[in-house]
């Protein structure tokens, strides 16, 4: 037993390590850290599947499939045409109307898949103005991690968090949307002093914004049309799907699967462009958390946690909200989260601790703390490598002076939400 405990947690150690150098690419080494498990009979293949969370895999592939399709029409780029008019080119108030987007986007499809999605569509834009981009991107990050926090599907950890607990997408909306908007309000408060001085644009500048043409954007309308369709019926489906007693993974691959019958395109073409790479990502980290379950490391922890807070539902609750946030900035959230849940579940079954609020902590810390360094979410790494091939660098030190701060605000917000509603 000792054996298989030390192998576990060396294993999963240092799987943890490398991910964190990117050094060597995350899915890779995930799978091999996994697979290295089953080698030393830590557990078995049967075991390592029982492990692997099926529901937030399938609702991850469904999303995805609804997006790629929806891509194909333009109508991302359409919006953020009509928005930046309608405010005839003023930077601050494209700034603004192009977070509102980003944050609501973020929260009903997910944070990565907007902001590939808008990041293209704004550096035209910037273009356009011949503006630094930095200041219109930054805010764009941060409001997508922020938005993602509001909703189930909006962030990887929730989906996990979701699909692990029970908790549904009404759920969400009512505990975690509130705190969502009051900090989107204060953060955009914050942007507006720290990027005042940034944001000017000639009226010839302006005008050539309000010279693009947003019709030539939509690629295909009678796509559209079934998109929009099959999206709406797909959130409806996530707001009641507990009601009828169904998972949120059969909800969007019911939505996946009706979109790609409706929208005739070859399914290989769209299924190609699932991010594979993840998805096997997140089932190699589930298998990799099974073993430190099989172990019984999971358990100690728990005990040295409740040791801590001496089993104080305020002291846990205000642990893993602020512990979550500031590893989930210098950390990938998502390996993270995947340890947490099992660690919050044994804290439940050890203590007489109500550990529903332990959820929303959780949840607010990994996705909020995501918006404190340049690698802490998904998001940050895509819109500084898009930025990077334009020959512009944010810089680490450069986006933590704003990120940090900004996300150490919305912390300290969210403790005093939890404190008020919770305790």
């Amino acid at each position: 037993m000792f054996n298989h405990l030390t192998l576990a947690i060396s294993i999963f150690v240092l799987t943890y390590v490398i991910i964190m150098s990117e050094k060597i690419n995350r899915t890779a080494i995930a799978m091999f850290g996994a697979v290295l498990l089953l080698l030393f009979n830590i557990e078995s293949q049967e075991m390592a599947l029982e492990h692997v969370d099926f529901n937030t895999i399938g609702l991850l592939i469904g999303m995805m499939i609804i997006v790629n399709i929806m891509k194909k029409t333009g109508i991302f780029q359409y919006i953020a045409i009509v928005s930046a008019k309608f405010v005839k080119g003023e930077p601050w108030k494209i700034i603004v109307i192009f977070s509102i987007i980003t944050a609501a986007s973020s929260a009903l499809l997910d944070n990565v898949t907007t902001i590939l999605l808008i990041v293209p569509i704004t550096l035209v834009i910037t273009e356009t103005l011949g503006a630094n981009p930095i200041p219109f991107l930054i805010p764009l990050i941060l409001m997508a991690n922020i938005g993602g926090t509001a909703t189930l599907i909006g962030d990887p950890p929730n989906i996990m968090i979701g699909s692990a607990t029970g908790l549904g997408f009404l759920d969400f909306i009512q505990n975690m949307t509130p705190i969502t908007i009051v900090i989107f309000i204060v953060t955009l408060f914050l942007l507006k002093l720290i990027y005042k001085k940034d944001l000017n644009a000639t009226e010839e500048q302006k005008a050539k914004i309000m010279a693009l043409n947003e019709a030539l954007a939509i690629k295909d309308r009678a796509l559209l049309k079934k998109s929009l369709f099959v999206l709406f019926l797909t959130v409806f489906g996530f707001m009641f799907h507990q009601s009828f007693g169904y998972e949120s993974a059969t909800v969007a691959l019911f939505g996946a699967g009706l979109l790609l019958l409706l929208s005739k395109i070859d399914p290989e073409e769209i299924l190609l462009e699932v991010e594979w790479p993840t998805i096997f990502f997140f089932t190699a980290l589930f298998i990799l958390v099974g073993g430190l379950v099989e172990v019984g490391a999971i358990d100690f922890l728990a005990e040295k946690v409740l040791a801590i807070t001496h089993g104080n539902m305020v002291m846990t609750m205000l642990l893993i909200l602020w512990g979550a946030a500031i590893a989930s900035a210098f950390l990938d959230n998502i390996p993270f989260v995947a340890t947490m849940i099992p660690l919050i579940k044994s804290i439940g079954a050890m203590s007489a601790i109500s550990i529903t609020p332990l959820w929303w902590a959780l949840a607010l810390g990994a996705c909020l703390g995501g918006n404190g360094t340049l690698v802490g979410a998904s998001a940050n790494v895509i819109v500084s490598g898009m930025l990077e091939k334009k020959g512009r660098r944010i810089g680490f030190l450069n986006y933590m002076k704003i990120g940090f701060p900004l996300m150490i605000i919305s912390i300290v917000l969210s403790t005093v939400y939890l404190l008020i509603f919770y305790v």
